[in-house]
């Protein structure tokens, strides 16, 4: 039987931040392209990879937002993970096979000298299990083939982590944690470390994403909610490109100066130093790119072109 060919979807410019709420089972980049399908998108991008088993806070970027992606992919992250002590697995988390069991035996106190331990200034060595690459192969690859690799240890900053022992009903004992970490940061190898610390070994069972960069789940949609909505409705769930830049000082230009800035030429201006600003046309305000000054001097980083500034204008 003839199978009718699906209809071919109308892509359309799209610009802005959609917070999603990335569920459990999916792939970060599953989830994208579900969402620029829903939206009809022409171009998309995640800000960093959310593995299958986490779910929570996902930041998509459509059209010009694409652009000012890498500024959440080196943002601060916080994460809710809970981890079971005893049991180590292949791959440091509930996915992977059980390679060793321990029983547990720790307190309170105990914890919380391992906390201190783990908590500032550490050094974490990546999982094998993971996207990094290692002669232009994911280390995932080698993993997966019985190959252990090299890998040096990265330093990280761990600012904030609490954590309380609890139990499952069957008995295993565990550990809820928050964790507010530098990008980088893998959270089952963390509860690795931590299990080894404490003498008994432990692999991660749940992992939920609450914030990165100054995003929190308040804002987020999920899915289901976003297949329910009408087209315009979920075009009214995107965020501004902007909103990329809300730690940059802005700098506003006049016609003139706004037309030269995004030929990529240095302005001149009574402008403090600054590493990161968000710079505008006045009147309609309207988002010409990123830069920094340096000694008066405003100095293009990245630049919207003309038509990602009409389209956006125009929507």
């Amino acid at each position: 039987m003839l199978q009718t060919p699906r209809a071919r979807v109308a892509r359309r410019p799209v610009h802005g931040v959609l917070l999603l709420d990335k569920p459990l089972g999916w792939s970060s980049n599953d989830a994208l392209q579900k969402v620029k399908w829903l939206l009809r998108a022409e171009k998309a991008g995640h800000t960093g990879t959310l593995d299958p088993l986490a779910s929570g806070v996902l930041p998509l970027c459509f059209g010009a937002a694409t652009k000012f992606s890498q500024l959440q992919l080196d943002a601060d992250k916080t994460y809710e993970a809970v981890a079971c002590l005893g049991v180590k697995t292949s791959t440091a988390d509930a996915e992977g096979s059980v390679i060793e069991t321990r029983p547990v035996k720790v307190d309170d106190e105990a914890l919380q000298r391992v906390v201190a331990q783990f908590t500032g200034l550490i050094r974490q060595t990546p999982p094998m299990h993971s996207a990094l690459k290692k002669d232009g192969r994911a280390l995932y690859d080698y993993a997966r083939a019985g190959i252990e690799v090299e890998r040096e240890a990265r330093e990280l900053r761990i600012m904030e982590l609490t954590a309380r022992l609890a139990s499952e009903v069957s008995g295993r004992e565990l550990i809820k944690m928050t964790v507010k970490c530098s990008k980088g940061t893998y959270i089952r190898t963390l509860a690795e470390d931590m299990g080894e610390a404490l003498g008994c070994g432990a692999h991660l069972t749940a992992l939920r994403r609450t914030a990165t960069g100054g995003f929190g789940l308040a804002l987020c949609v999920t899915l289901e909610a976003l297949e329910d909505m009408t087209e315009e409705e979920r075009l009214k769930c995107l965020l501004p490109v902007d909103s990329l830049l809300s730690g940059h000082t802005p700098v506003e230009l006049d016609a003139e100066n706004s037309g030269r800035f995004l030929s990529g030429l240095r302005r001149r201006g009574a402008w403090t130093d600054t590493a990161q600003a968000a710079v505008y046309a006045g009147n309609p305000r309207t988002l010409l790119g990123s830069a920094h000054v340096k000694a008066g001097e405003l100095i293009p980083t990245r630049l919207l072109s003309p038509v990602e500034i009409e389209q956006m204008n125009r929507f």
